[in-house]
């Protein structure tokens, strides 16, 4: 099962309220601060991302199981954990950046 959680839109303007995530060289913006889900992501020249996720927008989904919903997928970034609680990975469909998303919603872990 899938859940629609947000959209990724690469931009190259400032907004206020983002967030930098060091590691990754971008910064990003809440895709709850809006009715949509828009996350507006900015990155650094030297971000290590993947061209694709840089310059075009992903559709993200919360899944159940990630391992289960990258099975048999192409796997542009494998599974990782961005911050606590969540786990993350994107694949390639039909030439598009799609993130999909598991959420540990335990408050013990």
């Amino acid at each position: 099962m899938r859940k629609y959680h947000h959209i990724g839109i690469p931009s190259d303007i400032a907004r206020p309220g983002e967030t930098y995530l060091e590691g990754l060289k971008l910064f990003c913006t809440d895709h709850n601060s809006n009715p949509y889900g828009i996350q507006w992501m900015r990155y650094e020249p030297d971000c290590p991302l993947p061209g694709l996720v840089k310059t075009v927008a992903h559709v993200a989904f919360e899944v159940e199981d990630l391992e289960a919903a990258i099975r048999g997928k192409h796997i542009l970034i494998e599974p990782n954990s961005p911050s606590p609680g969540v786990r993350v990975a994107f694949i390639v469909e039909d030439g598009a950046p799609v993130e999909l998303l598991e959420l540990n919603r335990d408050p013990e872990g």
